[in-house]
This record gives structure tokens, sequence and C-alpha cells, in this order.
């Protein structure tokens, strides 16, 4: 059985990323304060885009029933920081069925070294 939450980390300048991070919300909300952190468990990929010269990259979060109560009453901007790298701005898309909710960025990604 393969079962991802025994697996390390992986953190470099892979294109994929999977494992913890942290979401930093600007507003308060949901039982936290403004610029608290949230830890998430992620799964995230990236690309360059060779004509705009900068990379894009996207993922998603595992079901997570706080970030999906704040991205249902609209909550569409945070930080979102993996290790010690430093921490990015990310857009958060509307919840899935499943209750992970769509990350994306633009920029370089969170887990390039």
């Amino acid at each position: 059985m393969n079962d991802e939450r025994n697996h390390e980390p992986a953190v470099g300048n892979d294109e994929e990323y999977r494992g913890p991070a942290v979401l930093t919300f600007a507003e308060a909300g949901a039982g936290a304060e403004a610029g608290d952190g949230h830890p998430v468990q992620i799964r995230m990929w990236a690309r360059f885009e060779p004509v705009e010269g900068r990379f894009r990259w996207a993922g998603r979060t595992a079901p997570d029933a706080v970030l999906l109560e704040r991205t249902t009453t609209g909550l569409r901007d945070a930080r979102l920081s993996i290790g010690d790298y430093r921490a990015v701005a990310v857009r958060l898309s509307e919840p899935d069925p499943w209750g992970g909710v769509r990350l994306t960025g633009i920029g370089t990604p969170p887990w390039f070294s």
C-alpha cells in the first residue's frame, strides 16, 4: 500500500512538491487571528512559461475543515511557506468536492531553493 503520509517532503528544484506547508491569512476568521499560520498538506507542481519568462505553479491542499470554511466565506488570498523558504503570495480557489482547495501562484515556486 502506498501511504503518502509516511514520505519525507521533497524540497528542491524539482517541478513537484508534496508535503507540509503553512498558509498565512491576512484576515481573521474561523477562530484564527490575522497573520496566524495554518498548517496544511499540499501537492504542487510548477512549469516554466518561456514566453512570459516566469514560472506558474499550482496544486491542491488535502481536505481541511478550517480552510474549507475560510474559502467558502470568500477568502482568496494568502501567503504560502514551506520549511525555511520564503513565503510567497498564493491564490485560493473554490473547494473541490473532497474538501481540498486549489492553490495557484506566479513566480519562483516556494519549494525552490
